[in-house]
């Protein structure tokens, strides 16, 4: 027998979400039986999909929901054979028992130099997503103009990534200097820090002088509001998310959209990526293939210790991560400690104050982590 941790919904969110919203608790699994396997995470997903999808999908008690990379540790599967890994929608758990029915197995041909995290990441959900966004809601041409927020995110960067790689025009947005030199590095053609400019709307004019062909939205709110005058005639958005508004309170309400709609004859169109999901193992051959060129380079921001999945959760919300926020499975789980892993640069995760901020304490049994100068591209911060 296996005891697995689990954290739960304890309470729904009422705005930002709070430490005291989770409960950690075990559950002894039972022994697999003939065709299932028990799964081992390695890495945990935390993404901004998880807000709004608590409300309407989950009761309160419910584990979390969310994918991970798990390792298979015992298997009476012959698909699933001991060692291999797989990207299971389990959800916080640190272990669970499955027939496999659900299980993805990682491209089989998977580079020893590409850290596993991606298939949360670049190569995996966020990179469809940025991919099918641009492909089959844009419809993305060479020579366009992109506009795309929450541009230092874990599927805006690859967004811009995939446009520049179709020989698009990109302009980016992010809230922090530190996040617009990153996709600046990236080689997006303008980017902005949106909390520090004195207009957002003239500074997505002069980024684009004569409009956007295509926005790849995943904020909502405001800032849409302002996008809509500066779309070109026949313009394309993409409607990815909108994190801007997950934790309000109070709806909020207008401006409205449809003038521009129908004057400038704009197509603007939700989407999920499993729409395409008969496409995955294509599209995923083809993230990776990009980035074994080096043409798709990615940052993660990893937490380390599944006793931080809340805490990683909220940091994300609020924009601490450059790139995908992913957890760090640890078998001796006991404490917080920081793992950075990323393409070229090392970002700070959580210092002292800000664990405190998101309503955890410090002491032995959460200790402050001391930053290490970084040695390789993954390095401990502990």
């Amino acid at each position: 027998m296996v005891v697995s941790k689990a954290w739960t919904l304890r309470q729904h969110f009422q705005g930002f979400p709070k430490a005291s919203d989770f409960h950690l608790r075990e559950e002894t699994l039972p022994q697999p039986k003939n065709g299932q396997v028990l799964l081992e995470a390695v890495f945990l997903s935390v993404d901004p999909y998880m807000r709004p999808y608590s409300q309407t999908m989950m009761k309160e008690g419910d584990v979390m929901i969310g994918s991970q990379v798990a390792k298979v540790i015992q298997s009476y599967n012959p698909s699933f054979p001991v060692g291999c890994h797989v990207v299971s929608d389990c959800g916080w758990r640190s272990h669970w028992v499955c027939d496999g029915a659900e299980l993805t197995p990682l491209l089989p041909d998977w580079p020893q130099d590409i850290p596993l995290s991606l298939a949360l990441g670049a190569i995996g959900m966020p990179g469809l997503t940025a991919l099918y966004g641009l492909e089959e809601v844009c419809e993305i041409k060479k020579g366009e103009t992109l506009l795309v927020n929450a541009a230092a995110g874990a599927v805006g960067s690859v967004v811009g990534q995939i446009a520049k790689i179709k020989g698009c025009r990109v302009v980016g947005c992010a809230g922090t200097d530190t996040k617009v030199s990153y996709l600046k590095e990236l080689g997006f053609d303008q980017v902005f820090n949106y909390k520090t400019v004195t207009s957002l709307e003239e500074s997505l004019r002069e980024a684009a002088p004569h409009g956007y062909d295509c926005y790849f939205e995943n904020v909502g709110g405001k800032f849409s509001s302002v996008v809509m005058p500066q779309m070109r005639e026949y313009g394309r958005i993409a409607v990815c998310g909108s994190i801007s508004m997950y934790n309000d309170t109070t709806s909020q309400t207008g401006p409205y959209v449809h003038t521009y709609m129908i004057f400038k004859q704009l197509r603007m169109e939700g989407f999920l990526c499993a729409r395409w999901k008969h496409k995955h193992q294509q599209s995923l051959r083809r993230l990776m293939a990009w980035m074994t060129e080096g043409k798709l380079r990615c940052n993660e921001h990893i937490t380390s210790g599944f006793n931080n999945m809340p805490a990683a959760f909220m940091g994300m919300l609020q924009g601490d991560n450059i790139g995908k926020a992913v957890v760090k499975f640890c078998r001796s789980d006991s404490g917080p400690c920081f793992l950075s892993h990323v393409s070229s640069s090392c970002y700070p995760i959580l210092d002292s104050a800000h664990y405190h901020s998101l309503g955890f304490p410090s002491g032995p049994a959460y200790p402050v982590p001391t930053p290490l100068a970084p040695t390789s591209a993954s390095s401990v911060l502990q």
